[in-house]
């Protein structure tokens, strides 16, 4: 289905639903497309004065089990839907049953809230943690009847815009998306609503152009129409340059700051069918300054902003109120790194005593774990899995990503758990790290023999199990390693097959092992994505036009399809796969993500960089402790980092 096949004659925002229930008896998990969820808000379709209205349309583009959890989504629903002049509904990507039905019936992509066509809202919001993404947002948009590329969209069409960490390098999907925004969504997504609103209620003027053109010069929302791309003859980009007065050259990502002012969700979505995650979660601080360099996720979310020891007790509370949840997850990039972690801990766990309230500490470094910490989190009875990320095998390796801990630290980690009755902790891996040999993952094997050992001679048992979770590295944007050549995927799955067969083999400790990994074929498409500029937009559409859906599933990834699509649809540009994945760059290159700002300095990283291949380098340590490292975000974006300790206690609420 295209534009051109959606009925024009209906009456905006009118309700499909009548034409979808009749056929949902004949797809797979019906109820994740009905709606009305616990907390879910649907409102009138004009909500505001006649032509003042804001709609947005939010999708995590995934299916509803993955995409409903997603807390980013949740926040700037209930945000948005908090200003009485702004609709938000929600979607998700459909199955390929639900797809069938949709296309057969003419029935467009439709909102769960209100089941509204996504093609008459006012933006699309589309939020990507991963790249894989990609394929499911070009099914989404057409099957609403939004036409594929930005250029043919028309004045009354949503503006799509991309959000998430994968949107810290769009330039892949630039020819899809209209605008992205870099960082935080909680203000930036009100601002971008009154630029709308103010558009709308002066008429329109200047059509869709001018729209684009008052987001783009506010600095924060970064359009790629108002940018040309210059290549030079080797394929290299030459420059990215604005071709529009008042364009800025550079797009700055948003931070927000005080997180205790944004307490959000308050109103925490209630599923109706199972999804990934069934907790109430609570983000108790942002940011990360472990300085990890594989880590992009702890790069670009510079600096740290942590929420106070009340407001968390106060967001725990109401969630539960307002959910009916039994458990909660703390969460953050490395939650145990909260300055008041043990205070939050002992005082919930003193509050929910004797309740069905369990909490949770999924993030958790080996070198902030302590077992006080472990046995609150598990003071109701139940005692969740230890999981813990040493990333690299070798000494030497965790030197090289600036994970700094040691095999020392570690087994004295999990010896404290076995002792105190823990009888399982998973350990997670990457394999094709830089520098890397056949030697440092085999050192994975060895340590979770240390592991096993350990515990068993602790704990006076052999029921002890170490499971050890494999990863592939995938060279991101906006880190040191964003010049990094990634492994290929043969020599990815030759280290993991000797790692697998060196576990097995152990007579000893073997069967105490438990191994996972995915072979190497997905992370060399997910780099491509990652670090691709906008050529890799014909790859994109290709896969999508021959089938690609839900590739972030194993069952649905096609390594070939991807493969037969980039060498039709790249040829002739001089670049290939190989080009984007296993080739790596120099400090001279123009990388396709250099005109958005994510507060760090180039220079900073490319240092960073050379000190990771420096085997004499010192560790860069956590500046939250220590002088600054001048990585240049708090400069240049004007923020500072925000901890504690506020010097409270959570106390117990008091009985009515």
């Amino acid at each position: 289905m295209s534009a051109s096949t959606v009925e024009t004659t209906r009456q905006a925002g009118r309700s499909v639903f009548a034409d979808l229930e009749p056929h949902l008896p004949s797809v797979s998990k019906p109820i994740q497309y009905v709606g009305g969820e616990l907390n879910s808000t649907v409102k009138e379709w004009d909500c505001a004065p006649e032509g003042e209205t804001v709609r947005w349309a939010l999708m995590y583009p995934d299916a509803y089990e993955v995409g409903l959890p997603n807390q980013g989504v949740q926040i700037l629903y209930e945000v948005l839907n908090e200003r009485d002049w702004i609709v938000a509904e929600r979607t998700y990507a459909v199955w390929p049953d639900m797809e069938a039905v949709l296309r057969e019936h003419r029935i467009p992509q439709f909102t769960v809230d209100a089941h509204r066509p996504v093609g008459d809202f006012d933006v699309l919001g589309l939020s990507f943690s991963t790249e894989l993404g990609y394929t499911n947002m070009l099914n989404a948009l057409d099957l609403a009847g939004i036409a594929l590329h930005a250029v043919d969209r028309g004045e009354h069409d949503p503006v799509v815009l991309a959000g998430g960490h994968a949107a810290f390098n769009p330039e892949p999907i630039a020819d899809f998306v209209d605008a992205a925004v870099l960082g935080d969504g909680e203000e930036v997504v009100l601002a971008i609503s009154e630029v709308v609103r103010e558009w709308k209620a002066e008429g329109r003027p200047g059509g869709r152009d001018e729209l684009l053109r008052r987001l783009a010069v506010t600095g924060n929302v970064y359009v790629p129409k108002f940018y040309d791309v210059v290549h030079a003859e080797d394929g290299s980009i030459e420059a990215v340059v604005p071709n529009k007065p008042g364009v800025p050259f550079r797009v700055k990502k948003h931070t927000l700051m005080d997180l205790d002012a944004w307490p959000y969700p308050a109103k925490p979505l209630v599923p109706l069918a199972e999804t990934v995650h069934e907790r109430f979660s609570v983000e108790i601080f942002r940011g990360c300054t472990r300085g990890c360099r594989f880590c992009q996720a702890g790069m670009i979310t510079r600096p740290v902003r942590e929420r106070s020891i009340e407001t968390i007790g106060d967001m725990v509370e109401n969630g539960i109120r307002k959910s009916g949840f039994e458990e909660v997850g703390l969460l953050s990039l490395s939650s145990a790194d909260h300055t008041e972690i043990g205070d939050v801990a002992k005082g919930l766990a003193d509050r929910y005593e004797g309740s069905n309230v369990s909490l949770s500490l999924p993030s958790t470094r080996v070198d902030a774990f302590n077992i006080t910490l472990a046995n609150e989190f598990s003071r109701n009875g139940r005692r969740s899995g230890l999981t813990f990320a040493p990333e690299g095998g070798s000494e030497r390796m965790r030197k090289v990503i600036n994970k700094m801990v040691t095999e020392e630290d570690l087994i004295r980690t999990v010896a404290a758990a076995y002792s105190h009755g823990w009888r399982q902790v998973k350990l997670y891996f990457m394999v094709g790290l830089p520098t890397e040999t056949d030697d440092d993952v085999l050192q994975v094997a060895e340590l979770a023999k240390k592991v096993i050992a350990k515990g068993r001679e602790v704990s006076g048992r052999n029921d002890i199990r170490c499971t050890v979770s494999i990863g592939g590295f995938v060279p991101k944007p906006h880190t040191p390693f964003q010049w990094a050549a990634q492994l290929d995927h043969e020599t990815t799955d030759e280290r993991l097959k000797k790692l697998r067969d060196t576990v097995r083999e152990d007579k000893k400790y073997g069967r105490a092992i438990g191994f996972r990994y995915h072979d190497g074929k997905p992370g060399i498409i997910e780099g491509l994505l990652s670090r691709g500029d906008r050529r890799v937009g014909r790859v994109i559409e290709q896969v999508w036009r021959d089938g690609g859906r839900f590739d972030g599933w194993s069952e649905h990834f096609s390594y070939d399809r991807w493969v037969e699509a980039a060498t039709t649809a790249l040829a002739g540009t001089g670049v290939d796969l190989d080009w984007y994945t296993t080739r790596e760059r120099t400090i001279d290159e123009v990388l396709p993500w250099d005109h958005l700002d994510s507060g760090l300095d180039k220079d900073w990283l490319w240092a960073d960089w050379e000190d990771a291949l420096d085997p004499d380098s010192v560790d860069v340590e956590d500046c939250r402790w220590t002088p600054c490292y001048d990585c240049g975000v708090c400069p240049e974006m004007g923020t500072e980092i925000q901890v504690g300790p506020t010097g409270q206690k959570l106390l117990p609420l008091s009985v009515v």
